[in-house]
């Protein structure tokens, strides 16, 4: 199973490229964590927040591989734990189908990429910087992996 990060934004600071790296260089071959950025629509054209977040949705749906499980980050997404976030997980990996887990831009998503998800998920109940949001996201899903293959990485 591959996962696929697909997260709007192309240039992020150095920090955060070298941390999300090396939380990526960590999954083993048979669960690979890929970036995909998407550029955001320039916020200097005066298009209205809908306008911005349909031109994202379009290059956001370019950049998710056929038939791939979509998984949304959302503030009304589900809360999962360390845990449970193994769980869905295991889930994924039976299910056989790759993984996008997808980050909104500045004004968040697309509504109709929001409908189209499989899952809604709620990574933390704080507003967090973009660049943050992607080496969190490559940790939980390290920490997680590591909880399915029995690594004392959690300690509950």
């Amino acid at each position: 199973m591959k996962l696929h990060l697909v997260a709007v934004g192309q240039k992020m600071p150095d920090w955060a490229e070298t941390a999300y790296a090396d939380y990526a260089k960590r999954f083993p071959p048979d669960c690979r964590l890929e970036l995909k950025a998407v550029k955001t629509e320039p916020r200097t054209s005066g298009k209205p927040v809908e306008a911005l977040m349909a031109a994202e949705r379009v290059r956001i749906e370019a950049a998710l591989p056929k038939g791939v499980r979509r998984v949304v980050l959302d503030e009304r997404g589900t809360r999962v734990t360390t845990v449970a976030l193994a769980e869905r997980l295991k889930v994924w990996q039976h299910d056989g189908r790759d993984v996008a887990l997808v980050i909104g831009g500045p004004d968040g998503l697309d509504p109709e990429l929001r409908a189209s998800a499989d899952e809604l998920l709620r990574l933390s109940d704080l507003t967090l910087p973009h660049a943050f949001v992607r080496v969190m996201l490559a940790e939980a899903l390290y920490r997680a992996w590591s909880v399915t293959v029995g690594h004392p990485y959690h300690r509950e």
